[in-house]
């Protein structure tokens, strides 16, 4: 039995896919920083620690803001506690390992932090820092 010579092709590298992808991903950080901007502006007045560490802040964390009155605030949207929930499933979903950042103003009742850190629990996010303002020493 004698069977046709079959011509293997030459399978090349496939760039286009791969320059997708970057620009893509370029995309996504150039967004998460320009958040992190408008995050960080919202007038809270964070609380005073002495051993406040600076760490810079690495695309793709989300900041959790909790202003005196309660109200919780992602991406300059105000969220309920469940809609809160909701929004750190789908994230969660997406990115096992992500990291919360929680600015909460010094005067807001601590239970509203523990409930966020409840959530956060509950939807398993355990990579949570709290924003706070470095103490001046007194002299």
């Amino acid at each position: 039995m004698r069977f046709g010579n079959i011509e293997e092709e030459d399978i090349g590298f496939q760039i286009a896919p791969l320059i997708d992808i970057f620009f893509l991903v370029l995309i996504f950080f150039m967004t998460s920083s320009i958040f992190f901007q408008m995050e960080a502006e919202l007038p809270l007045n964070l609380p005073l620690a002495e051993d406040s560490l600076y760490l810079p802040r690495t695309p793709g964390k989300i900041i959790i803001n909790v202003d005196k009155n309660g109200k919780i605030i992602v991406n300059q949207k105000v969220y309920t506690l469940t809609k809160l929930k909701e929004l750190l499933e789908r994230i969660v979903a997406l990115f096992p390992n992500q990291a919360i950042i929680i600015r909460g103003d010094k005067e807001v009742n601590y239970g509203r932090i523990v409930e966020v850190l409840d959530i956060c629990a509950k939807v398993g996010i355990w990579n949570v820092s709290f924003a706070t303002l470095k103490k001046e020493e007194k002299k």
